[in-house]
Protein backbone atom coordinates (compact mmCIF):
# COMPACT_ATOMS: atom_id res chain seq x y z
CA UNK A 1 0.00 0.00 0.00
CA UNK A 2 1.24 3.55 -0.60
CA UNK A 3 1.81 5.93 2.16
CA UNK A 4 2.74 8.68 -0.29
CA UNK A 5 1.70 9.21 -4.09
CA UNK A 6 3.40 11.91 -5.74
CA UNK A 7 1.19 13.12 -9.01
CA UNK A 8 2.29 15.46 -11.73
CA UNK A 9 4.11 17.42 -9.35
CA UNK A 10 5.47 20.87 -10.21
CA UNK A 11 6.72 23.80 -8.55
CA UNK A 12 7.67 27.03 -10.20
CA UNK A 13 9.54 29.92 -8.76
CA UNK A 14 9.69 33.48 -9.73
CA UNK A 15 12.81 34.95 -9.55
CA UNK A 16 12.45 38.14 -11.72
CA UNK A 17 14.47 41.26 -10.82
CA UNK A 18 12.58 44.25 -8.94
CA UNK A 19 9.69 45.73 -11.01
CA UNK A 20 11.68 49.08 -11.33
CA UNK A 21 14.72 47.26 -12.77
CA UNK A 22 12.93 45.54 -15.00
CA UNK A 23 10.68 48.28 -16.49
CA UNK A 24 14.60 50.15 -16.66
CA UNK A 25 16.39 47.33 -17.81
CA UNK A 26 13.30 46.36 -20.03
CA UNK A 27 12.74 42.80 -18.90
CA UNK A 28 10.31 39.69 -18.84
CA UNK A 29 9.76 37.96 -15.61
CA UNK A 30 11.55 35.05 -14.93
CA UNK A 31 10.37 31.85 -13.65
CA UNK A 32 12.72 29.09 -12.32
CA UNK A 33 11.26 25.01 -12.43
CA UNK A 34 12.45 23.71 -9.96
CA UNK A 35 10.76 20.29 -10.07
CA UNK A 36 8.13 19.68 -13.42
CA UNK A 37 5.35 16.88 -13.35
CA UNK A 38 6.94 14.85 -11.13
CA UNK A 39 5.18 11.35 -10.34
CA UNK A 40 6.12 8.51 -7.75
CA UNK A 41 4.92 6.23 -5.14
CA UNK A 42 5.90 5.45 -1.68
CA UNK A 43 5.26 2.30 -0.10
CA UNK A 44 4.73 1.75 3.54
CA UNK A 45 7.64 0.88 5.53
CA UNK A 46 9.36 1.11 2.73
CA UNK A 47 12.62 3.61 1.50
CA UNK A 48 12.04 5.64 -1.34
CA UNK A 49 15.16 7.83 -2.48
CA UNK A 50 15.64 10.64 -4.80
CA UNK A 51 18.90 11.36 -6.56
CA UNK A 52 19.99 13.90 -8.57
CA UNK A 53 22.75 16.54 -8.56
CA UNK A 54 22.54 19.85 -7.35
CA UNK A 55 19.66 21.92 -8.64
CA UNK A 56 17.87 18.87 -9.46
CA UNK A 57 14.48 19.63 -7.68
CA UNK A 58 15.31 17.16 -4.50
CA UNK A 59 14.91 18.98 -1.79
CA UNK A 60 12.24 21.02 -3.43
CA UNK A 61 10.03 17.58 -3.39
CA UNK A 62 11.42 16.96 0.00
CA UNK A 63 10.00 20.73 1.36
CA UNK A 64 6.56 19.95 -0.66
CA UNK A 65 6.05 16.55 0.80
CA UNK A 66 6.38 17.57 4.79
CA UNK A 67 4.33 20.97 3.78
CA UNK A 68 6.98 23.46 3.78
CA UNK A 69 6.37 24.60 0.59
CA UNK A 70 3.03 24.83 -1.99
CA UNK A 71 2.88 22.60 -5.49
CA UNK A 72 2.33 25.03 -8.03
CA UNK A 73 0.47 22.49 -10.23
CA UNK A 74 -0.32 18.54 -9.27
CA UNK A 75 -0.87 16.58 -5.79
CA UNK A 76 0.98 15.09 -2.73
CA UNK A 77 -1.53 12.63 -1.06
CA UNK A 78 0.15 11.06 2.52
CA UNK A 79 -2.17 8.75 3.97
CA UNK A 80 -4.48 9.26 1.31
CA UNK A 81 -4.50 13.16 1.77
CA UNK A 82 -3.79 16.08 -0.07
CA UNK A 83 -2.35 18.26 2.46
CA UNK A 84 -2.36 21.68 -0.26
CA UNK A 85 -5.70 21.16 -0.95
CA UNK A 86 -8.02 19.48 1.99
CA UNK A 87 -10.33 21.62 2.92
CA UNK A 88 -10.90 19.27 6.50
CA UNK A 89 -7.84 21.17 8.84
CA UNK A 90 -8.28 18.52 11.17
CA UNK A 91 -6.95 15.86 8.60
CA UNK A 92 -4.38 17.79 7.51
CA UNK A 93 -3.08 18.41 11.22
CA UNK A 94 -3.81 14.58 11.84
CA UNK A 95 -1.45 14.36 8.72
CA UNK A 96 0.73 16.80 9.46
CA UNK A 97 1.85 14.74 12.79
CA UNK A 98 2.80 11.52 11.05
CA UNK A 99 5.67 13.81 9.33
CA UNK A 100 8.69 14.98 10.21
CA UNK A 101 12.13 15.87 8.68
CA UNK A 102 15.79 15.71 9.19
CA UNK A 103 17.55 18.14 7.51
CA UNK A 104 20.76 18.67 5.70
CA UNK A 105 23.17 20.79 8.75
CA UNK A 106 23.13 19.24 11.81
CA UNK A 107 25.02 22.61 13.32
CA UNK A 108 21.97 24.51 11.57
CA UNK A 109 19.37 22.64 12.42
CA UNK A 110 19.62 22.83 16.64
CA UNK A 111 18.69 25.84 18.56
CA UNK A 112 21.76 26.42 20.01
CA UNK A 113 20.42 28.17 23.04
CA UNK A 114 17.98 25.18 23.88
CA UNK A 115 19.21 21.78 26.41
CA UNK A 116 19.16 18.53 24.30
CA UNK A 117 16.11 17.44 26.12
CA UNK A 118 14.18 20.29 24.85
CA UNK A 119 15.36 20.21 21.03
CA UNK A 120 13.97 16.21 21.26
CA UNK A 121 10.75 16.93 22.88
CA UNK A 122 9.59 20.23 21.44
CA UNK A 123 7.42 17.90 18.62
CA UNK A 124 5.14 16.75 21.38
CA UNK A 125 5.70 19.61 23.28
CA UNK A 126 4.33 22.06 21.00
CA UNK A 127 0.86 19.74 20.57
CA UNK A 128 0.48 19.74 24.62
CA UNK A 129 1.80 15.70 24.76
CA UNK A 130 3.25 14.17 27.69
CA UNK A 131 7.11 14.61 27.68
CA UNK A 132 8.56 13.04 30.99
CA UNK A 133 11.30 10.89 30.22
CA UNK A 134 11.01 10.56 26.46
CA UNK A 135 14.18 12.44 25.45
CA UNK A 136 16.31 10.32 27.82
CA UNK A 137 14.59 7.05 26.06
CA UNK A 138 15.06 8.57 22.68
CA UNK A 139 18.81 9.02 23.91
CA UNK A 140 19.55 5.46 24.33
CA UNK A 141 17.74 4.47 20.76
CA UNK A 142 20.09 6.39 18.94
CA UNK A 143 23.10 5.46 20.77
CA UNK A 144 24.07 8.57 22.80
CA UNK A 145 23.92 8.75 26.69
CA UNK A 146 20.82 9.81 29.14
CA UNK A 147 23.32 12.18 30.81
CA UNK A 148 23.48 13.92 27.41
CA UNK A 149 20.19 15.31 27.86
CA UNK A 150 21.06 18.35 29.86
CA UNK A 151 23.77 19.21 27.33
CA UNK A 152 23.77 22.17 24.58
CA UNK A 153 24.19 21.47 20.82
CA UNK A 154 27.78 23.11 20.70
CA UNK A 155 29.15 20.21 23.01
CA UNK A 156 28.44 17.70 20.44
CA UNK A 157 30.30 16.20 17.09
CA UNK A 158 28.48 16.93 13.82
CA UNK A 159 27.52 12.98 13.87
CA UNK A 160 25.82 13.12 17.55
CA UNK A 161 24.13 16.49 16.50
CA UNK A 162 22.44 14.59 13.73
CA UNK A 163 21.29 11.59 16.31
CA UNK A 164 19.96 14.35 18.34
CA UNK A 165 18.22 15.30 15.09
CA UNK A 166 17.45 11.80 14.31
CA UNK A 167 15.32 11.87 17.96
CA UNK A 168 13.93 14.71 17.62
CA UNK A 169 12.34 13.19 14.57
CA UNK A 170 10.93 9.86 16.21
CA UNK A 171 9.70 12.00 19.16
CA UNK A 172 6.23 12.48 17.78
CA UNK A 173 6.04 8.88 16.18
CA UNK A 174 5.56 9.71 12.76
CA UNK A 175 5.01 6.87 9.95
CA UNK A 176 6.92 9.43 7.33
CA UNK A 177 10.32 10.94 7.93
CA UNK A 178 12.11 13.23 5.18
CA UNK A 179 15.41 12.78 4.74
CA UNK A 180 17.30 15.86 3.19
CA UNK A 181 21.05 14.91 2.32
CA UNK A 182 20.98 13.82 6.73
CA UNK A 183 24.55 12.62 6.08
CA UNK A 184 26.31 15.06 3.43
CA UNK A 185 27.75 16.85 6.68
CA UNK A 186 29.61 13.94 8.02
CA UNK A 187 32.86 12.31 7.51
CA UNK A 188 32.53 8.96 5.49
CA UNK A 189 33.24 6.72 8.82
CA UNK A 190 30.23 8.82 10.65
CA UNK A 191 27.87 8.87 7.23
CA UNK A 192 28.46 4.69 7.87
CA UNK A 193 26.98 4.77 12.03
CA UNK A 194 24.52 7.04 10.81
CA UNK A 195 23.31 5.08 7.91
CA UNK A 196 23.25 2.16 10.20
CA UNK A 197 21.32 3.48 12.72
CA UNK A 198 18.64 5.08 10.67
CA UNK A 199 18.24 1.11 8.97
CA UNK A 200 17.69 -0.42 12.27
CA UNK A 201 15.34 2.38 13.77
CA UNK A 202 13.07 1.44 10.14
CA UNK A 203 12.86 -1.72 11.10
CA UNK A 204 12.16 -0.99 14.76
CA UNK A 205 10.16 1.85 14.34
CA UNK A 206 8.24 0.32 10.84
CA UNK A 207 9.23 3.98 9.29
CA UNK A 208 8.44 4.99 6.06
CA UNK A 209 11.92 6.91 4.50
CA UNK A 210 11.73 9.70 1.62
CA UNK A 211 15.85 10.04 1.52
CA UNK A 212 17.01 12.77 -0.71
CA UNK A 213 21.20 12.48 -2.10
CA UNK A 214 23.10 13.34 -4.81
CA UNK A 215 25.01 10.34 -4.19
CA UNK A 216 23.82 6.97 -5.49
CA UNK A 217 26.35 5.16 -3.55
CA UNK A 218 24.94 6.48 -0.32
CA UNK A 219 21.43 4.88 -0.99
CA UNK A 220 22.21 2.18 -2.70
CA UNK A 221 21.72 -0.17 0.94
CA UNK A 222 19.39 1.89 2.24
CA UNK A 223 16.64 2.32 -0.43
CA UNK A 224 14.10 0.27 -1.81
CA UNK A 225 13.04 2.18 -4.70
CA UNK A 226 15.88 5.15 -6.09
CA UNK A 227 13.97 7.64 -8.09
CA UNK A 228 16.68 9.89 -10.46
CA UNK A 229 15.91 13.53 -11.00
CA UNK A 230 17.29 15.84 -13.44
CA UNK A 231 16.48 19.23 -14.05
CA UNK A 232 13.51 18.89 -11.77
CA UNK A 233 12.26 15.71 -13.81
CA UNK A 234 12.29 12.25 -13.05
CA UNK A 235 14.36 10.11 -15.53
CA UNK A 236 14.77 6.91 -13.87
CA UNK A 237 13.13 4.67 -11.42
CA UNK A 238 14.00 1.14 -9.75
CA UNK A 239 14.62 -1.21 -7.25
CA UNK A 240 19.26 -0.69 -6.70
CA UNK A 241 20.35 -3.84 -7.85
CA UNK A 242 18.48 -3.03 -11.64
CA UNK A 243 19.75 0.26 -11.12
CA UNK A 244 23.33 -0.21 -10.91
CA UNK A 245 23.03 -3.20 -12.82
CA UNK A 246 21.57 -1.94 -15.88
CA UNK A 247 20.95 1.51 -16.19
CA UNK A 248 18.92 2.91 -18.82
CA UNK A 249 18.89 6.16 -18.52
CA UNK A 250 22.24 8.25 -19.63
CA UNK A 251 22.25 10.37 -16.77
CA UNK A 252 21.91 7.33 -14.52
CA UNK A 253 24.99 6.08 -16.24
CA UNK A 254 27.11 9.08 -16.03
CA UNK A 255 25.91 9.20 -12.46
CA UNK A 256 27.53 5.99 -11.60
CA UNK A 257 30.83 6.43 -13.84
CA UNK A 258 31.25 10.01 -11.77
CA UNK A 259 32.59 8.05 -8.25
CA UNK A 260 36.32 8.23 -8.39
CA UNK A 261 37.72 5.34 -10.65
CA UNK A 262 40.80 3.38 -11.43
CA UNK A 263 42.10 2.25 -15.01
CA UNK A 264 44.38 -0.73 -15.59
CA UNK A 265 47.33 1.67 -14.75
CA UNK A 266 46.63 2.83 -11.43
CA UNK A 267 45.05 6.33 -13.26
CA UNK A 268 41.94 8.15 -11.99
CA UNK A 269 39.43 8.12 -15.06
CA UNK A 270 38.29 11.10 -15.93
CA UNK A 271 34.72 12.03 -14.76
CA UNK A 272 31.80 13.24 -17.38
CA UNK A 273 32.46 16.54 -18.52
CA UNK A 274 29.58 19.56 -18.71
CA UNK A 275 27.30 21.29 -16.27
CA UNK A 276 22.94 20.53 -15.51
CA UNK A 277 21.83 23.82 -17.61
CA UNK A 278 20.34 26.84 -16.77
CA UNK A 279 16.76 25.83 -14.91
CA UNK A 280 15.31 29.37 -15.98
CA UNK A 281 15.85 28.51 -19.78
CA UNK A 282 16.52 24.82 -19.80
CA UNK A 283 16.65 22.76 -23.24
CA UNK A 284 13.46 21.76 -25.37
CA UNK A 285 13.24 18.06 -25.56
CA UNK A 286 14.87 15.84 -23.64
CA UNK A 287 16.87 18.35 -20.74
CA UNK A 288 19.72 15.97 -21.06
CA UNK A 289 20.37 16.28 -24.35
CA UNK A 290 23.36 18.70 -24.74
CA UNK A 291 25.15 16.37 -22.13
CA UNK A 292 23.97 13.14 -23.52
CA UNK A 293 26.28 10.84 -26.16
CA UNK A 294 22.87 9.24 -27.29
CA UNK A 295 21.42 12.73 -28.65
CA UNK A 296 19.31 12.74 -31.76
CA UNK A 297 17.49 15.32 -33.56
CA UNK A 298 14.35 13.91 -31.66
CA UNK A 299 15.90 14.46 -28.67
CA UNK A 300 15.92 18.44 -28.92
CA UNK A 301 12.35 18.44 -30.26
CA UNK A 302 10.39 15.83 -27.99
CA UNK A 303 10.42 15.85 -24.20
CA UNK A 304 10.42 11.89 -23.36
CA UNK A 305 7.67 10.13 -21.23
CA UNK A 306 8.36 7.74 -18.72
CA UNK A 307 7.38 4.55 -19.07
CA UNK A 308 7.88 1.33 -18.34
CA UNK A 309 11.25 -0.79 -19.78
CA UNK A 310 11.64 -4.08 -18.03
CA UNK A 311 11.25 -3.36 -14.56
CA UNK A 312 12.40 0.19 -15.05
CA UNK A 313 10.46 3.64 -15.38
CA UNK A 314 12.84 5.38 -17.44
CA UNK A 315 12.31 9.14 -20.06
CA UNK A 316 14.43 8.15 -22.70
CA UNK A 317 13.73 7.77 -26.35
CA UNK A 318 16.92 5.34 -26.94
CA UNK A 319 16.78 3.84 -23.34
CA UNK A 320 16.65 0.50 -25.18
Amino acid sequence: MALVKVDNLSRVFDVSKPWLNRVLERREKEYLTAVSEVSFDVAERSTYALVGESGSGKSTIGKMLVGLLSPSDGHVEIEGVDLANEPDAAKVDAVRADIQMIFQDPYASLNPRWRVKDIIVEPVASRGGKTEGMAEKLLEQVGLSVKDAGKFPHEFSGGQRQRICIARALASEPRLIVCDEPTSALDVSVQAQVLNLMSDLKENFGLTYVFISHDLTVVRHMADVIGVLYLGRLVEEAVPGRLFDDPKHPYTQMLLEAAPKMDAFGREIQPPEGEIPDPINPPPGCAFHPRCPLAQDICKRDRPRLRQIGGTRVACHFAE
